[in-house]
């Protein structure tokens, strides 16, 4: 970890957890060097070892404010996460044995993407969700004068996106562990309800901004929310419910993919005693108000896991490569976090240009992986080798976290 600290430029400490400086990208500086320069920051900005531009603040950023909320230091995706669970079924049993689709391996692969809408897809019908029954019950018996009545309608559309996997860097992997048991892993978000609620909160934030946070300038896309005020609160309850959906929606997705590995292994495999762990879950698009160096502030993580003594992790890497179950050793100075992930190494344009779809396949089957997309010509956007290396990332962040766990991929689902 490195600091940068000008105090003719900023006003606050900048730490990173890489080597130095040129590990940094320059647009990425830029978007931290204008978090450094907001009044309200407690004590200082943290980049993790993924970081990479995002849009206002840099994705595996975290700062910690005080009395104010950002809904882009958030991002459009709340709640986003990942969620896992370890099996004591041998991979071994889903890699050698045949079916009418090819090795087990396949055939669930082909399950999952048969029960599970992708990428843009979702449900027909409305599903049953606990999370927008309990809010709308929350939305009667605590109405606000804030409360935004275009968002309305979108809890509707929530019902048919529960339980569907979204595109993007979003997955579902059968993982194998350097034991040779399965893991099963799923990251998604709050799908288009996120989406929603950030736009239209930042929206009124930049309202806001024209009249309280006149030191923000807008070319920064830092509007601010007085985290104390009816609109702060009422962002913070939206996004709050977000943050379940998308643990609902992650754990939805999850039961059908451990139901169908139930039943295909019952139908093709002599083994009957499966066992699976507790379920892990976490989040790393969100704002939660901890207690850091004595003061109660509203720490974002956008694009970062909490990480206190003790507590589990996820830290995924990408397609065919290693993730890792991780344990925060409670560094005060990240604010207790840790990276989400590997972070990208080139953006989504940059990476289809350089990645065809026939070499990223080839990739993935010289590595072993059975791939199930159900269109495949934008696959070169999510190459491993558009991505950060997740070994690299690890090391950098060793006084964060330790290693509990590492998991390679053996199938993978995306949207």
């Amino acid at each position: 970890m490195f600091s940068i600290f000008d105090e003719d430029k900023q006003k606050w400490p900048i730490k990173i957890w890489l080597n130095d400086e040129s590990s940094l990208e320059p647009e990425c500086l830029k978007q931290a060097m204008n978090l450094a320069n907001l009044s309200f920051i407690h004590k200082w900005v943290a980049l993790m070892p993924d970081t990479h531009p995002g849009f206002g603040m840099p994705i595996g950023g975290v700062i910690a404010t005080e009395n104010v909320i950002i809904p882009n230091a958030v991002g459009v995706d709340i709640g986003c996460g990942m969620q896992f669970v370890m099996t004591n079924i041998p991979v071994a049993e889903l890699t050698s044995t045949d079916t009418a689709e090819g090795k087990l391996t396949d055939l669930i692969v082909s399950e999952i993407l048969r029960a599970i809408p992708t990428g843009f897809s979702h449900h027909k019908y409305k599903q049953q969700c606990e999370a927008v029954d309990q809010f709308r019950v929350q939305l009667v018996d605590e109405p606000s004068r804030q409360t935004p009545k275009a968002l309305l309608k979108e809890l509707d559309s929530a019902l048919m996106q529960v339980g569907t996997l979204g595109g993007g860097n979003h997955f579902i992997e059968l993982q194998v562990d350097d034991e040779g048991y399965l893991g099963i892993m799923v990251h998604s978000g709050s799908r288009n309800l996120g989406l929603k609620i950030c736009n239209t909160f930042n929206a009124l934030a930049k309202e806001t901004n024209d009249k309280e946070f006149l030191s923000v300038p807008k070319a920064w896309n830092l509007a601010c929310l007085d985290a104390n005020s009816e609109l702060g609160m009422e962002y913070i309850r939206w996004m709050n419910f977000a943050m379940e959906f998308a643990k609902e929606n992650r754990t939805k997705m999850m039961n059908v993919v451990i139901q169908t590995i139930r039943n295909l292994i019952k139908q093709y495999v002599d083994f009957s005693d499966i066992q699976m762990s507790e379920v892990l879950d976490c989040h790393h698009n969100y704002a939660s108000f901890e207690q850091h160096y004595d003061k109660m502030v509203w720490v974002h993580r956008k694009g970062a896991i909490q990480a206190p003594k003790g507590k589990e992790g996820i830290i995924p890497g990408a397609m065919g490569s290693y993730s890792y179950i991780v344990r925060g050793k409670g560094n005060p100075v990240s604010f207790e976090s840790c990276s989400h992930g590997a972070g990208r190494l080139m953006s989504r344009k940059e990476a289809k240009e350089k990645f065809s779809m026939v070499s990223t396949v080839a990739d993935l089957k010289t590595r072993g992986v059975t791939i199930g997309k159900v269109k495949k010509v934008d696959i070169g956007e999510e190459s491993r080798l558009a991505y950060k290396d997740i070994d690299h990332v690890i090391d950098n962040e060793r006084d964060l976290i330790e290693t509990v766990k590492r998991l390679k991929t053996v199938a993978v689902v995306k949207g």
